[in-house]
């Protein structure tokens, strides 16, 4: 109830949202740095215009997720939820591990698609954000739609 109305909503930071998305983003940084031994995911993609809805999403997300504050969002947030999030982190984690070992499969394609975007879903659940949720929402769509169509079929 107070997740849909925009009264409840003020500009502020959310120092765990940009956390979240900084832990999130690490492994990518390196990435860039450092390219994995066999790097799949620096072929050209075959869906631009997924891409490209996925790219504004995110950053919608991130916006929504460090500076758009629900009044009423319970902090500390429960105890499930920080849980569930730290769980889909260390699954990333490994995930990105996996994939710089040369391990690329389905599951791995997978997990780096979903993981992060189930923690960023996880957390505007928390905050109550319903702009960050529907984001990530999309986000994840468009992500997942990503690693399937350029690495799973």
């Amino acid at each position: 109830r107070t997740m849909f109305k925009i009264r409840n909503y003020k500009i502020g930071f959310d120092i765990w949202g940009l956390t979240l998305f900084l832990a999130i983003i690490l492994p990518n940084f390196i990435w860039f740095a450092v390219p994995a031994v066999n790097d799949v995911l620096r072929n050209k993609s075959v869906t631009p215009l997924v891409d490209m809805i996925a790219s504004v999403f995110q950053v919608v997300m991130v916006v929504a997720l460090c500076i758009i504050v629900n009044k009423y969002c319970q902090k500390p947030m429960k105890k499930v939820m920080f849980r569930g999030i730290v769980i889909l982190l260390v699954l990333y984690y490994i995930g990105s591990c996996l994939y710089y070992a040369g391990n690329i499969n389905p599951a791995v394609i997978l997990d780096l698609s979903i993981a992060p975007c189930l923690a960023f879903i996880l957390f505007s659940m928390s905050r109550k954000n319903v702009v960050a949720l529907l984001s990530a929402s999309i986000f994840m769509l468009c992500h997942v739609l990503y690693g399937i169509i350029n690495f799973i079929m």
